[in-house]
């Protein structure tokens, strides 16, 4: 099955393409499904499209919004733009847009969005009819639907699924709470999902005394869905005759899409489900659930928030090379390995000392100690100077030893940090805070020494957090 993965900016692509996906859908500025996101500027989609081929990634682009008609005046020139950059397929669900597409870009293919609710094959049947070369089920199918839809519909109509991520509690999306509250259209891209705030209950005779709404498991639960999380049955979503899985999160920063498509990646790849299952409880999520994939729907009767079991610290920008002939030869001379350093562009704190986990493309996560903390001292969003290096490549090019200062902690967000791993590193000069670690804690980090952290891996610390939805149900 082809992994799809979520892409709404170059970082998360870049994440996307290193961690395994076969294929990855993004939008421009306009009529995607997640305004919020970041999402592509016309003059991006280019270079975005050839990153990915270059690695043998396909790049599907979103026109799934609800279409007015000032939007379908628009659409020839955008899909003459990416059919000119080179883009493998439209995701569309409006039947007028799909027309649109096929008129002026007949070269490419063109999928039918979960938004227009295919979920039988009679409507799948027409879809193809009319050009479509791949369906997007609805998520109101079951695995059952979904093989009869295989079984009742062409064999060149490629069935698409989502296997992982956040659940609209409307039908496919089609819900008007956020546009009724707030004036901002789901349907339009703007969805401020109000199915998952906190609410309460006022008693009409009683004004200012407030309940928390529960139910019991005889009730319905209002607007909680869980996430979605098939990794455990991967295999079943491809007997029913599934071609792509799809992952939920245009949303999602890098980190996120690194997890949870290296996890996928490595299912898929073979490794036990229960193996590489942990890696999705890393990343913030609801309670997770199978959908409506067997029938009866969960629902997060217990919901008081989202949680994870890590946090994202740092991306490795660069690293140093290491030399495994000649750290052999300086072992049997009785010297340390050849040390690696990690360049890192730091996200949230960590210090010296604390114990980290490495998020490697195609590996299994491993546990290192962060061991002799330099700060650099000429990059950063606080750093003003005319002459400042304005990138993370310029910064490191031009960087002395003098600009590297030792640090306690990482604790400026977006500065950039360097760290020592491998086994050159237990002999780090007396001045340095790493020389008072402990055996033990050199014995853990160690674990990691023989293997290299590449550029575009993640470090993350091991820290339980829950949001604050939980806290305003204590409150209640």
């Amino acid at each position: 099955m082809e992994l799809l993965a979520p892409a709404g900016g170059m970082e998360q692509l870049r994440a996307a393409v290193a961690f395994g996906a076969d294929a990855v859908y993004l939008a421009a500025e306009r009529f995607g499904m997640r305004a919020r996101a970041a999402n592509f500027r016309m003059d991006e989609i280019p270079a975005a499209v050839a990153f990915a081929h270059e690695h043998g990634v396909k790049v599907h682009v979103t026109c799934n919004i609800l279409m007015h008609p000032d939007d379908i005046d628009g659409l020839p020139a955008f899909f003459r733009a990416l059919d000119a950059a080179g883009v493998d397929a439209f995701i569309i669900g409006d039947l007028g847009a799909f027309a649109v597409a096929g008129e002026v870009s007949p070269r490419v293919e063109r999928h039918v969005s979960t938004q227009a609710s295919v979920a039988n094959a009679a409507a799948a049947r027409v879809w193809h009819s009319l050009g479509a070369s791949r369906v997007v089920c609805a998520r109101e199918m079951s695995l059952a639907d979904i093989a009869r839809l295989r079984q009742e519909t062409p064999p060149d109509l490629e069935i698409e699924a989502f296997a992982h991520g956040a659940m609209c509690m409307a039908v496919s999306g089609r819900c008007l709470i956020s546009s009724y509250l707030t004036g901002r259209s789901g349907n339009k891209g703007h969805c401020t999902q109000p199915c998952r705030w906190s609410y309460q209950l006022e008693e009409e005779k009683r004004p200012g005394e407030f309940f928390p709404i529960e139910e019991d498991d005889r009730g319905t639960f209002i607007m909680n869905a869980k996430d979605l999380n098939m990794l455990a049955h991967l295999q079943a979503l491809a007997d029913a005759g599934v071609d792509s899985i799809k992952i939920e999160g245009r949303n999602k920063k890098a980190f996120y899409v690194a997890t949870v498509v290296g996890a996928y990646r490595r299912a898929l790849d073979g490794e036990p489900p229960e193996v590489v299952a942990d890696e999705l409880l890393a990343v913030s999520h609801r309670p997770y659930g199978t959908g409506f994939y067997f029938s009866e729907v969960e629902q997060a009767t217990a919901y008081d928030g989202y949680e994870q079991e890590t946090m994202h610290v740092a991306d490795v920008v660069a690293s140093s090379p290491r030399h495994p002939e000649r750290s052999v030869q300086r072992e049997v001379e009785g010297f340390p390995d050849d040390p690696q350093y990690l360049y890192l562009l730091c996200r949230n704190r960590f210090a010296e000392g604390d114990e980290l986990e490495t998020l490697v493309p195609h590996e299994p996560s491993r546990r290192l100690i962060v061991r002799d903390l330099h700060w650099l001292n000429t990059f950063g969003p606080d750093n003003h100077d005319e002459d400042a290096p304005a990138t993370v490549k310029e910064a490191l090019s031009r960087a002395t030893a003098t600009d590297w200062e030792p640090a306690a902690a990482a604790n400026r967000s977006c500065n950039l940090y360097r760290i020592l791993v491998g086994d050159a590193s237990r002999y780090a000069s007396d001045g340095s805070a790493s020389a008072a670690l402990s055996v033990s804690d050199k014995a853990v980090c160690d674990e990691s020494a023989p293997f290299a952290i590449p550029e575009g891996s993640f470090l993350r610390k091991r820290t339980f957090r829950r949001s604050a939805r939980h806290e305003d149900k204590e409150r209640l």
